[in-house]
């Protein structure tokens, strides 16, 4: 009786790592919402930089350093914005190579550029992720620093410790990426 029914169970099982489409789907989608937001912010950004530009500020008065300021944040929030599209297109792309099929069209073009888009394994998945999250991470310590003020002098020294961490850590993820290739 077994014997009859362990192979449907098995082909069950081994048919329902299609339900990790619905995941790829929706970080798809969810990449092409954030694409879409971030150029739809740079867009109105040109928008209001031309209007400063040309001088049609409503209040008649020159604030170029708060202006400054808003063009740097609004830079930094769609950089921010596009890395975490390439994360959810890099997961999708990772998970549906994972569990559905190898995507024959990266394989062959990985030749002509990179191959942060041919993913083998789980850990090559996780390296590619954690490669842009450590991205995000940085940008978002840059935006938060934008916006900081340096009232009392420690906070000068918390600026200079948190520019180490991420130095270190970028030096420690390009010397990981190095030591791959040997």
């Amino acid at each position: 009786m077994l014997r009859h029914i362990e192979p449907l169970f098995e082909s069950f099982l081994w048919r329902s790592r299609y339900i990790v489409l619905s995941a790829v789907v929706s970080s798809l989608i969810s990449a092409v919402i954030l694409f879409t937001i971030a150029t739809m912010d740079v867009f109105s950004l040109v928008v209001s930089v031309i209007r400063y530009a040309i001088g049609l500020r409503a209040d008649g008065v020159d604030v170029y350093d708060q202006f400054h300021s808003d063009v740097v944040s609004h830079v930094v929030g769609a950089v921010d914005d596009y890395l975490l599209a390439t994360v959810l297109f890099i997961f999708a792309l990772g998970l549906y190579e994972l569990f559905i099929s190898k995507i024959d069209q990266a394989e062959e073009n990985s030749h002509y550029g990179s191959k942060i888009l041919v993913i083998k394994t789980l850990d090559d998945l996780k390296d590619r992720l954690a490669k842009v999250i450590l991205m995000i991470l940085i940008v978002t310590f840059f935006k938060n620093v934008v916006h900081t003020s340096f009232v009392e002098p420690i906070n000068i020294l918390y600026l200079g410790g948190g520019i180490l961490l991420v130095a270190l850590s970028l030096y420690f993820t390009h010397r990981s990426s190095s030591h791959e290739g040997k």
